[in-house]
């Protein structure tokens, strides 16, 4: 019988009197990454037998707009290379980078 290995991902997150996020902090002890903080996070789950994403996106009362447009396109474009490694469909993956460069554009973060 095989020895299964189990990775275990960590997220703490610190609210203030209104439930609002004050800190977010994560430890990946596999990744080497322990209690580091961020300002924002989204996390997808898939639930095969209701086949809907469940979802949580969190970010502090701190997150300054600037940088949650760099985020958001940071995980679009993330989302389209792991599209294409998932599915390898070429032509859609394409059109999703085509919709980042537009995204990036009209939010003017391209230089």
């Amino acid at each position: 019988m095989a020895n299964n290995m189990t990775s275990k991902i960590e997220l703490n997150v610190e609210l203030d009197e209104n439930r609002v996020p004050e800190k977010l902090r994560w430890t990946a002890q596999d990744g080497g990454i322990t209690n580091e903080e961020a300002k924002a996070m989204m996390l997808a789950v898939w639930d095969a037998k209701t086949q809907e994403t469940l979802r949580i996106d969190l970010w502090t009362k701190d997150m300054p707009v600037d940088e949650m447009k760099v985020f958001f396109h940071q995980t679009l474009v993330a989302m389209s290379d792991t599209f294409l490694r998932a599915t390898q469909d070429d032509k859609m993956s394409a059109t999703m980078k085509d919709f980042c460069d537009y995204f990036a554009e009209k939010l003017e973060l391209k230089k």
